[in-house]
Parts: C-alpha cells; sequence; structure tokens
C-alpha cells in the first residue's frame, strides 16, 4: 500500500476556470484506498479554490474511464478493511456529490463497475462517441455495487429498470445509456478532451453565473433528499444568497439594458 501511495493516481490540473481530476492507473484505472484518498484530496483542494467553477472528472488515455474497484487489491485486503474502503469511498463521492460547484463526468472510455458509480457521483455526464461501454456488472462477481450504485442508479432511472440493469448486469453502449437518461451529452471522439473542456468552459465567468449554477446544484441534491417544505426552505436560503451576489447585480442590470451579461462568479 505504502508503494502505491506513493504514486500519483489521480492527476489534478486547472485551466479557464476548469479543474481537471483524471484517474490514472493503468490499464483500467480502477481505483484503491490510495486513489480514493487522491481524489477526495482533489476535490477539496477545487472546492477551496475560488478561481475553480467547475470540476471534470475524467480517465487516462482512450480505452476506460475506470472499471472500478482494483480486483487485485479486494484479493490481498481483509473483510475489515474492504468494509472501510467502502465506506470511504461513499464518502469521497458524497462529499463530490454535495460540492458547490458543478462536476462533470468526461466517459472516455469504458465505465463500468464502481466507474459507472464514480461517473452517477457526478452532475452531468458526456461521452465520447462510440468510446466504450456502460454498466454495474457487480452480480457476476457475487457482490452489489457497492459504492453507491443500487441508490443512485434507481434514483436516475426509477427502481424497476435499476433493478433489471444491476440483476443481469448487462452492459451497454453509450448511445443506448444516452436514450436512458444516464449520460446527457455524447461529444465526437476527436479531441474529445478538448470538446469536454469548452463544454466545461461554458459553466463559467464570463459564459455562466457559477454561483447559481452551484446552488441549483445545491437546490436539486441536497433539496431532493427533504421533506418538501425543508427543500423549499433551502432554496430561499440559497437564492437569498444569490440576491446579495454581484452575478445577480449584473444579470438584472444586463436584461434591463438588453446586452449580454458578464459575470464574475461572485
Amino acid at each position: 500500500m505504502s508503494r502505491e501511495a506513493a504514486e500519483r493516481l489521480v492527476r489534478y490540473e486547472v485551466r479557464e476556470g476548469v479543474a481537471t481530476l483524471t484517474l490514472q492507473n493503468p490499464p483500467v484505472n480502477g481505483y484503491s484506498y490510495a486513489m480514493m484518498r487522491q481524489l477526495d484530496e482533489a476535490v477539496l483542494e477545487a472546492r477551496f479554490d475560488d478561481q475553480v467553477h467547475v470540476l471534470v472528472l475524467t480517465g487516462d488515455g482512450d480505452r476506460f474511464f475506470c472499471a472500478g474497484a482494483d480486483i487485485g487489491m479486494l484479493q490481498e485486503v481483509s473483510p475489515s478493511f474492504k468494509y472501510q474502503f467502502c465506506q470511504h469511498a461513499n464518502e469521497t463521492l458524497r462529499r463530490l456529490e454535495q460540492s458547490n460547484k458543478l462536476v462533470i463526468a468526461a466517459l472516455n472510455g469504458h465505465t463500468v463497475g464502481g466507474g459507472l458509480e464514480i461517473a452517477l457521483a457526478c452532475d452531468l455526464r458526456v461521452a465520447r462517441e462510440e468510446g466504450g461501454k456502460l454498466g454495474l456488472p457487480e452480480v457476476a462477481l457475487g457482490v452489489l455495487p457497492g459504492t453507491g450504485g443500487t441508490q443512485r442508479l434507481t434514483r436516475a432511472l426509477g427502481a424497476s429498470a435499476a433493478l433489471e440493469m444491476m440483476i443481469h448486469g448487462r452492459n451497454m453502449d453509450f448511445a443506448e445509456a444516452r436514450r436512458r437518461g444516464l449520460i446527457h451529452e455524447i461529444l465526437p471522439g476527436d479531441d474529445f478532451a478538448d470538446q469536454v473542456h469548452q463544454f466545461a468552459v461554458g459553466f463559467t465567468p464570463p459564459h455562466k453565473a457559477s454561483m447559481a449554477v452551484g446552488h441549483i446544484k445545491r437546490a436539486v441534491q441536497s433539496g431532493g433528499e427533504l421533506p418538501l417544505d425543508a427543500g423549499l426552505s433551502l432554496e430561499r436560503e440559497l437564492q437569498a444568497r444569490l440576491f446579495a451576489s454581484s452575478d445577480c447585480s449584473e444579470g438584472l442590470a444586463a436584461y434591463l439594458e438588453k446586452r449580454a451579461p458578464r459575470f464574475e462568479g461572485q
């Protein structure tokens, strides 16, 4: 574990207000406790950086976004370690999900098992055209999707469709996943990384009020788990923060002056 921990398993880069987090563990970018620790640290770094408005999570290379947990690692560790590993992975993805910044999963290749569970914790999923398949095949290993898959897939597809997908363990191509609503955009394979970056930049200032984007995300992600009255209360609090923001003043002024707004993310 110490050798693995010393490796750089999550590459972190910031450009034009977008933090790109790249999972890098060839050949399939499988995640381990060490990778999840680094992902957790990268998410926190992006959250505390006022110059970062959007996070993009992707995989290294062009074959795999992520094929899930490192099976070799799971064979070597104790049941107790496996439990703690799953709990920490859940906490990391929950932090990603509850961030007040938009998170985009860029599916550059096959996205299966825990890889799909990571992608489901992101707000938007964009995929490379004909770039791979997507699914939760854990049943073939005698286990269930244990990094949030049973819960997030059910919320995404509904109980019946999610159950069918998981008990069969069938993978689907990105085109079918797009039709079923698991993928939001499919981009041509050429220059996929650049296209994803430009897609992400579209949610940053001056193009978009990134503070409003982040607060909409919070209202949906956090409010959706609350009773209606509590969700409405959260919505009002988030709206009050936005009413006090510079971007709100700019957006209202631009509307009245019939010009394009120039947002600052404040």
